[in-house]
């Protein structure tokens, strides 16, 4: 059986060699503290294992996470001197290779197509699923992310195998801490369906649902996941507090909504607030840094006159077409 823990320690070691580098960059003027950032996320990847496996106390990851907020909060990770290629030369790769050069990229959404929808139900010889259990579309998505590397090496044949821990060290440090701000939001959204945060929500929304009245439900089931969307910075983090809340006690019990039709469509509603969130870094605020961009929040201000209308076109759909 595949394991998906072997992707997330690969990610560890990825981690945890940047930080080697930084370490020695010394051109680096947050060296230390940058180091001290990329290498706590590394070795928690690792540590993980054991706490799931119950072999290790899991407050030691909290303090991980603690840490890397503080650090995150006293401007780490910073930038050292970049080790990549002239414009010159990427205009010269770009008029030799043309559009083989999305080969690599097109390579990542296939694979992880083929693992999650057929390999996810291949069984081995003991009869055991080849894949782990819950596990395909990530599995598929570490397989890909290897190919799509293999396909850029042998395509691009570059003079040293470090050439993609340089490049992906640059990017990170282009981006910095926000890398890892999906991550942490989604931890956030468990914590609050965990806590009862759906429950509460679920009450005060009894008052201000007029009885017996649809739309009031869908609307505010939408913009309610859009809301929290703004706040988590994603969607997924949002889709069980709303879920709890009015998805499935007022839409699907209360109102004989299709639940398919309800959930996929409110989870479009909660997209439509990652449109309109700096939570949302890896969408916002990731861009805005790639490309250097003088106001970071311009791929916002570009995108919330599409978020609004779109969000009442999910609204009017879901009654539409889930009841």
């Amino acid at each position: 059986m595949i394991k998906v823990e072997w992707f997330y320690w690969l990610c560890g070691i990825f981690f945890v060699l940047i930080a080697a580098q930084v370490i020695n960059d010394r051109s680096n003027p947050k060296r230390i503290g940058s180091a001290a950032f990329w290498g706590i996320l590394g070795l928690s990847f690792g540590y993980g294992t054991f706490v799931v496996n119950k072999q290790a106390p899991s407050w030691l990851l909290g303090i991980a996470v603690i840490g890397l907020a503080l650090l995150a909060g006293a401007g780490f990770p910073g930038r050292g001197k970049e080790r990549t290629t002239s414009p010159e030369e990427r205009m010269r790769f770009a008029d030799r290779f043309g559009n083989k050069l999305f080969l690599p990229a097109l390579v990542i959404p296939v694979v992880a197509a083929i693992f999650g929808a057929w390999l996810a139900k291949v069984h081995v010889g003991d009869g055991k699923l080849l894949l782990q259990s819950g596990s395909a579309t990530i599995i598929g998505l570490g397989v890909a992310s290897l190919l799509a590397l293999a396909v850029g090496m042998v395509l691009l044949k570059p003079k040293s195998p470090a050439v993609p821990l340089h490049e992906g060290r640059r990017l990170l440090e282009h981006i910095g801490w926000t890398a890892i701000l999906p991550q942490m939001l989604a931890t956030l959204g468990l914590l609050f369906n965990a806590s009862g945060v759906g429950t509460a929500v679920g009450r005060v929304t009894d008052h201000l649902i007029p009885k017996g009245s649809l739309i009031a439900a869908v609307a505010l089931y939408c913009i309610g996941m859009a809301v929290f969307t703004i706040i988590m910075g994603n969607a997924f983090a949002a889709f069980p507090v709303m879920t709890a809340a009015v998805g499935w006690p007022l839409l699907v019990q209360q109102f004989d909504g299709t639940p398919a039709v309800v959930f996929a469509i409110g989870m479009l509603a909660g997209f439509c607030g990652t449109l309109c969130t700096p939570m949302a870094a890896n969408f916002n605020l990731v861009p805005a840094a790639l490309l250097e961009m003088k106001d970071q929040y311009g791929p916002i201000k570009a995108q919330v006159p599409t978020a609004v209308p779109l969000l009442a076109c999910n609204i009017v759909l879901m009654y539409v077409f889930a009841f």
